[in-house]
């Protein structure tokens, strides 16, 4: 059973009004009377709240619908903390349903907000309920999004670089992602991906996935961070007794990522897709002499409530949209080049950057059919050389 512990009739005025006039549209552009969002990072987008407790479910503890009015429902355990500590865009206007934890489940308690009549939608599998995307309602980011990017964007790339700073050769990489776990802990921010590889695994494979080796000559230290539903995502290179090619590669790796940005910017203007995107990014990979590295790792995307909102392929029509935050990872063997960037029709604006780490001005490749004009030029993070004691 249901019951009501809150609720009152306005409409929420700390509700960010374009996310309130995207579900209107979509309410509309779908046929529904109500639209529920169950996914964590769909929860978070529209309340700024977080309804994690087991981070193996794809179902949060709480969900969130609007019908006009937002209406929040989770179980008996959760909601004196829900509503509490993480509603903070809902201000005190929404409807608070709350059911017995033994007797029912958060997918039937969001059916029986639906009414016979009515036609719903939501982000997970609700008896009676249609399956909507929420993919697409996040894109572009709100002002209040972005500010809140800016934030977890700082904090991530100190929590990262702090660490890198402090490496030695002969420590392991599970150590360093225990390390990067404690920094960015401390900051109250998630870390779902830390990936950490040596000398001897980053050469290997893509996706370092830590293990007890030692650092050895160099390191690639990658996160995907989360606070508030953003995901934000850096790549730092640390180096001991850098390999020769290494410099080389990290450049051809930047050269890459800053074309990657600036076909973002002029796609989104020309109403392009990501699929238009990894055309110019398949065409760099070629410009800086390595041809076809692009098809051992992904080469990112649009960034936001997900580490990749979508993930750029030849074939993906996804609409490349501003304002949007995006972040590319190309990847030449043993070097990588990662940052998250808000891109704008105005500028492009690192977001992961502290400005305590050395950095390199890279301008775009300059490609057949694509024109990124003079201004375009970005500080791409150098590899920092640390002296062995």
């Amino acid at each position: 059973m249901v019951r009501r512990i809150q609720g009152l009739p306005t409409p929420a005025p700390d509700m960010d009004n374009v996310k309130r006039e995207r579900l209107e549209a979509v309410l509309e552009s779908h046929d529904l009377d109500s639209v529920w969002f169950a996914r964590p990072n769909s929860f978070a987008w529209l309340t700024g709240g977080n309804s994690v407790i087991d981070r193996e479910a794809d179902a949060g503890i709480a969900a969130v619908g609007y019908d006009g009015d937002v209406h929040v429902v989770t179980d008996t355990i959760e909601a004196p903390r829900i509503e509490a500590e993480e509603l903070p865009d809902l201000g005190d206007e929404f409807t608070l349903e709350q059911f017995d934890w033994y007797a029912t489940s958060l997918e039937r308690a969001i059916a029986e907000q639906v009414a016979d009549d009515e036609q719903a939608a939501a982000d997970i599998e609700v008896p009676g309920l249609e399956r909507i995307d929420p993919a697409t309602v996040r894109q572009p980011l709100t002002d209040r999004d972005r500010e809140r990017y800016r934030e977890l964007s700082v904090e991530t790339a100190a929590a990262v670089e702090s660490v890198c700073r402090e490496l030695r050769p002969e420590d392991s990489e599970l150590e360093v992602a225990s390390a990067l776990q404690v920094a960015l802990s401390a900051r109250n921010i998630e870390a779902p991906v830390r990936l950490v590889g040596g000398s001897e695994r980053a050469t290997q494979y893509r996706h370092y996935t830590p293990t007890q080796t030692e650092l050895g000559d160099y390191a690639l230290v990658s996160v995907t961070a989360e606070k508030y539903g953003l995901h934000a995502s850096c790549t730092r290179t640390v180096a001991f007794d850098a390999p020769d090619w290494l410099e080389a590669r990290h450049r051809a790796a930047t050269q890459v990522e800053t074309t990657a940005l600036a076909a973002t910017q002029a796609t989104a203007a020309a109403d392009g897709t990501a699929g238009d995107v990894f055309s110019a990014v398949q065409d760099a990979y070629a410009a800086v002499g390595f041809e076809g590295e692009w098809e051992y790792h992904h080469q990112g995307g649009a960034a936001g409530f997900a580490g990749r909102e979508w993930i750029a392929t030849p074939d993906n029509d996804a609409p490349v949209k501003t304002p949007m935050a995006y972040a590319w990872n190309p990847t030449v063997q043993g070097a990588k080049s990662e940052d998250t960037a808000l891109v704008t029709d105005e500028e492009i604006e690192a977001l992961t950057t502290t400005g305590g780490w050395e950095t390199t001005t890279v301008e775009p490749l300059e490609l057949e059919e694509w024109d990124f004009g003079d201004e375009v030029a970005l500080e791409r993070p150098d590899v920092l050389t640390l002296g062995e004691e």
